[in-house]
């Protein structure tokens, strides 16, 4: 089980209204993001399912029971901070094994769990060290495996990856893919980073000012985004944006077109410009290129691609792949 249903949720903390309102449906076993700049009540969401905040209308539902104001450990939810949260005085086997023990399981129960946690976390030769001797993924491994053995109905990720490094953080995003392929347990994780969002979900809720701006799979995000804010947010590359003319020619207010929908040549195109900064990634290339109205664009290239700042070149968005916005930032 892992149904968690919000029917008009909302949250403010005095006259400042967080949420304003959220309707949402988490299936059993879906892989849910919330994503969304800074501020935008992702993480406060999170924490109001989780039980520790309170709602300020609405109900949260799990498992089809009314869960609103319960407390946060009669929920059946286990959540892991941004932080690691371990005690550093334990070993790892301890700080796994605690809330077992707070929850006065007996020592056999306690064991097998414990190392059957370690062995899906890769964690059973760090089981006798304590977290100092840890490197950054291990303690945060740890502190899933101290999720695990609750064997909750859902797991609650705030921002788990945001403390490590570059490549640390694309080998854990594997590994909690992974993990939610071999538990099947409801998941929610919270990241300001498209990136992991994308890469990790099976439905991403888009966050706005406390507002759900979309829900949908990737790559629905992708294709179908339903407004400029969305557009923006979701692609990496961002979109990019026009106005004026060449979204007139469009029929539109604005247009916005992927970096990797657009087409380059050196010779002849829809819009000529200049190439400002061309940056070389080996796969790819990606130039940022300037027209004369002081507008830019990023272009996603062959990683060969022999061009230099100031070249000129010329760029055509390919059929089909131009998103049209209205006046008020709309999709049609």
């Amino acid at each position: 089980m892992g149904q968690i249903t919000l029917n008009n949720v909302s949250k403010s903390f005095g006259n400042t209204v967080v949420i304003p309102s959220i309707d949402l449906v988490i299936e059993n076993g879906e892989f849910v993001v919330f994503v969304g700049p800074s501020g935008c009540g992702k993480s406060t969401l999170l924490r109001l399912i989780a039980g520790l905040e309170d709602t300020t209308s609405g109900h949260i539902v799990i498992d089809g029971t009314d869960m609103t104001d319960e407390a946060p450990a009669k929920r059946g939810l286990a959540m892991v901070f941004q932080s690691y949260a371990l005690y550093p005085h334990m070993s790892v086997y301890k700080n796994i094994a605690f809330p077992l023990k707070m929850a006065k399981e007996n020592k056999e129960a306690i064991d097998r769990k414990v190392r059957e946690a370690a062995k899906v976390l890769n964690l059973t030769d760090y089981l006798d060290r304590r977290p100092a001797q840890l490197s950054g993924g291990q303690r945060q491994r740890v502190a899933i495996g101290r999720a695990i053995v609750r064997q909750p109905s859902a797991f609650l990720f705030d921002e788990p990856l945001s403390n490590l490094d570059a490549a640390l953080r694309g080998t854990m995003r594997l590994e909690i893919s992974e993990l939610h392929y071999e538990l099947g347990t409801t998941m929610i994780y919270v990241t300001h980073d498209q990136v992991e969002a994308m890469t990790m979900a099976d439905k991403i809720v888009v966050l706005n000012a406390g507002n759900v701006e979309q829900v949908g799979s990737p790559l629905e995000l992708y294709r179908s985004p339903r407004n400029l804010f969305v557009a923006g947010f979701i692609g990496s590359p961002k979109m990019n944006f026009f106005k004026g003319k060449r979204a007139a020619s469009y029929g539109a207010a604005s247009i916005g077109v992927r970096p990797e929908h657009v087409d380059l040549s050196t010779t002849s195109g829809s819009w000529q410009g200049t190439v400002g900064v061309a940056e070389h990634l080996g796969s790819d290339t990606f130039l940022h290129v300037h027209f004369d109205d002081d507008t830019l664009a990023t272009v996603r290239a062959d990683g060969e691609l022999d061009v230099k700042h100031n070249d000129t070149v010329y760029l055509t968005p390919q059929d089909g792949k131009v998103h049209r916005f209205d006046d008020h930032g709309d999709a049609y």
